[in-house]
């Protein structure tokens, strides 16, 4: 543990009968002294900045020179344990009523007495570096968690395709099994994530019209199965009108749900009742969402595990940390969506857990159920990515949408395979060895004809507006962010892709 000792001069005390003039002598001889401590009998009785020292003195020289330092030393100076942390000791000061300009303090031992000075300016120097370094580390690990997602997400099409291979039942349950740790795995690390960004104010609501009948189905449907796997009964139920909508973020509430169901069923066997309720109120839509169980353990823990989510105990488990990612998260979601989560011990066995939001009134289009599609002609496809994962991930996406595809490692792979011309889109990656996206697309626009004329369109994790305007200057058309959403690479084939029929039907 960090504590004060490594921010410490040790340096000796001064007597309180120790004159003024010998005082600013100390701090001419010492520039680098901020602050001397005044020590009696081995307790400090005071403390004497060099900054208010030298000032009186240059005013009061002839005065104050003779006089004892204990008649203008601050008899109230901050006075802190040696091992505090030094956090804690800057969170102690923002909340303190003591004067800033107080600008030292004095550490003491287990006993009171004297181990040494402290200056503010050291303190919050190192607090600085701390938060810098702990912003570093954390942005690195976000690179980390989003490559390990776009990996995960890489093995779940991988074993989706196997799953839909003839195989023998045990190669069958080997895979189901591969699928659904990485699931599991792809969940926790997108919760853990969304609890970082909830953390440092940047977890946004994606607003948009839900059918809330839909939302309670999707409910039931994600969780039935797995809680009769577990010996448990899921009863789910909507009190509203069936047709009404409402403007949410409903994958935020879905979340919400995830978190209030996994908890009980993570407490044992036994029937859980949840709910979503719709009433109209003034301003749009209250919702209400419920999850009652009568599954056994100690209402005490439980609650604990619901307020107190990521404690101590908990974090060392790892089942017991995903449930707490999970609960987490759900506490920040409500707060962010008007109103706190709640919980509290039914009268018999179990918990019910509650929440509630208030949502404007929406209308949902005819096709709001319409699953993406690509409006366009079949079409061939390069696809140029160093990583094999992502190359798969694209592949499974083109078969999805009726295109053909082949593969290339590097953009001097790129240039040579499109100088064929047989290819009606390339996805390109942006870094890669040998060959960046970039100076491919460049070459590759310098090709004659067909060859030179495909549309080119970025696969990047790197989508910020300036780094767009780079890859539209080199010659590419659009850009489709890592990890590939199927609903996004559909609208960007079918605005590239779907218009050449028409085109060539006017033409003839």
């Amino acid at each position: 543990m960090d504590t004060l000792a490594r921010l410490i001069d040790r340096r000796a005390p001064i007597d309180p009968t120790t004159p003024c003039a010998d005082v600013r002598a100390i701090f001419l001889a010492e520039p680098h002294i901020a602050a001397l401590a005044v020590v009696e009998k081995g307790k400090p009785v005071g403390l004497v900045y060099r900054d208010v020292m030298l000032g009186q003195m240059a005013v009061a020289a002839d005065t104050l020179g003779p006089r004892s330092i204990v008649e203008v030393m601050d008899l109230g100076p901050r006075v802190v344990a040696l091992d505090l942390d030094p956090d804690a000791l800057v969170e102690r000061i923002s909340q303190s009523a003591i004067p800033v300009f107080r600008s030292a303090f004095i550490a003491v031992d287990e006993a009171g007495d004297y181990v040494g000075v402290g200056g503010l300016t050291s303190l919050l120097s190192s607090h600085r570096r701390k938060q810098r370094e702990a912003g570093e580390a954390m942005a690195l690990v976000e690179r980390m968690a989003t490559d390990i997602g776009h990996h995960l997400e890489g093995v779940l099409a991988f074993t989706e395709r196997l799953e839909q291979s003839r195989l023998t039942p045990d190669a069958s349950a080997y895979v189901r099994a591969i699928g659904e740790t990485s699931r599991d795995m792809s969940a926790v690390l997108g919760r853990a994530m969304d609890l970082r960004r909830a953390a440092v104010g940047d977890l946004v609501l994606d607003l948009a019209p839900s059918l809330l009948r839909d939302l309670s189905d999707a409910v039931e449907a994600r969780w039935s199965a797995r809680a009769a796997e577990g010996g448990s009964t899921l009863l789910f139920s909507y009190d509203g009108d069936p047709e009404a909508t409402a403007l949410i973020d409903a994958n935020r509430v879905l979340q919400v749900f995830d978190a209030l169901i996994d908890s009980a069923l993570s407490s044992g066997r036994g029937v859980i009742e949840a709910s979503l309720k719709a009433r109209g109120v003034e301003g749009g839509l209250r919702l209400e969402g419920r999850v009652r169980d009568n599954t056994g353990g100690s209402p005490r823990d439980r609650l604990a595990r619901v307020f107190d989510p990521l404690g101590a105990a908990r974090i060392e488990d790892r089942s017991e940390l995903a449930l707490g990612v999970g609960m987490a998260l759900a506490h920040s979601l409500t707060r962010a969506m008007g109103g706190p989560l709640k919980a509290e011990a039914n009268l018999g066995a179990g918990l019910t857990l509650q929440f509630s939001l208030v949502a404007p009134t929406a209308s949902l289009a005819d096709d709001r159920h319409a699953a993406p599609t690509l409006d366009a002609r079949s079409a061939h496809i390069l696809i140029v990515d160093d990583n094999a994962t992502n190359r798969m991930v694209a592949e499974a996406l083109c078969e999805m949408f009726d295109c053909t595809s082949e593969q290339v490692v590097d953009g001097i792979e790129a240039v040579e395979a499109a100088r064929s011309g047989r290819f009606d889109l390339i996805l390109m990656d942006i870094k890669m060895p040998r060959m960046d996206g970039i100076t491919a697309t460049r070459a590759i626009r310098e090709l004659p004809g067909r060859a030179g004329s495909a549309p080119i369109v970025a696969l990047t994790a790197n989508a910020d507006p300036a780094d767009v305007q780079t890859y539209i200057a080199a010659g590419m058309q659009d850009v489709v962010e890592k990890p590939i959403k199927p609903e996004r690479l559909a609208v960007v084939l079918s605005a590239l892709l779907g218009g050449e029929d028409d085109e060539a039907e006017a033409a003839a």
